[in-house]
């Protein structure tokens, strides 16, 4: 059996972007096992899937039907994936919609980390509720904090879309030592907006997590959905994801990019020795000043 322990000097990790063409959640595990699998037999030791990949990105409308589409955790999902992970002898990443009790959801991460099974979730923190992203109808925020899950090849800080605009969330979790930061996502444009407004879209979307990346001195790995799911509300134009999964390094440098439009799996090895060297040279955290930031967590200062 193959591990990467935590001191080792380089991760391959891989990402897996996919489209999603119904509710069909065995058929789209399928999918996306076979992906994973391509990944594990390149050498990749962690996989991450995008947001809600069991099926289509429901949240384009408020429908209670919808909530049939949520199961426990543990539940007939997480058993297929740590089977996965266990066979394949990696570390995965996936992301479900879990119901945790009659009328309580979240949106929700979930670690496997080889033969261990289930070794962590995580509560997506950040619901958002705009035009065709109705997710706090369905979601209730995550109550587990910013904390990074320990695994064989490290501990993860993992965050899930939202929470990418949001840098208090990057810096919570590499407070607390994470050694990178994953955001499964779902994340499109309008069909109707201009062409210039879709650059401007993506553009602030890759940069700031970017930013992340350089704040933190950690690697940021992302991966979205691409494809376009119309919507059930006649009028609407439907949600084209824009894909575009990226891998950056510690200095926010792009190390791999998929494309807009079309299915794709991404594969880095990340050089952790200079993920460490980039730390000394930039101590950020040493010269925070802590003293003066009590108004941090305020609403607004008034």
């Amino acid at each position: 059996m193959s591990r990467t322990p935590q001191t080792a000097k380089t991760l391959k990790v891989g990402v897996v972007q996919q489209a999603v063409a119904n509710n069909d959640k065995q058929l789209s595990w399928q999918r996306s096992a076979e992906q994973v699998t391509k990944l594990a037999e390149q050498g990749c030791e962690l996989v991450m899937l995008q947001e809600l990949h069991s099926t289509l990105y429901f949240c384009q409308q408020e429908n209670t039907d919808f909530f049939d589409l949520a199961e426990p955790i543990p539940g007939p999902a997480t058993d297929y994936f740590a089977e996965l992970a266990a066979k394949l002898d990696i570390v995965l990443i996936t992301s479900l919609f879990e119901k945790r009790g009659s009328g309580l959801y979240h949106n929700t991460a979930v670690v496997f980390d080889r033969q261990l099974g289930m070794v962590g979730k995580y509560r997506k923190m950040h619901i958002p509720d705009d035009p065709g992203f109705y997710e706090k109808f369905y979601f209730t925020p995550g109550d587990m904090g910013f904390e990074p899950i320990q695994t064989s090849v490290g501990k993860l800080g993992v965050l899930v879309c939202w929470d990418q605009w949001y840098p208090e969330a990057a810096r919570l979790m590499a407070m607390r030592g994470a050694d990178m930061l994953f955001y499964p996502t779902a994340i499109g444009w309008d069909p109707a907006d201009t062409v210039e407004e879709q650059q401007r879209q993506f553009g602030a979307w890759q940069t700031i997590q970017r930013s992340h990346a350089v704040a933190n001195s950690v690697p940021v790995i992302v991966a979205n959905r691409t494809g376009f799911e119309a919507s059930p509300v006649e009028g609407d134009n439907g949600i084209q994801f824009w894909g575009q999964s990226f891998i950056a390094g510690p200095q926010g440098e792009i190390l791999a990019q998929a494309d807009a439009d079309s299915e794709q799996n991404l594969m880095v090895e990340l050089d952790l020795a200079r993920t460490e060297q980039v730390k000394r040279i930039w101590p950020y955290f040493r010269d925070r000043r802590i003293d003066a930031y009590e108004d941090m967590t305020k609403r607004w200062r008034d």
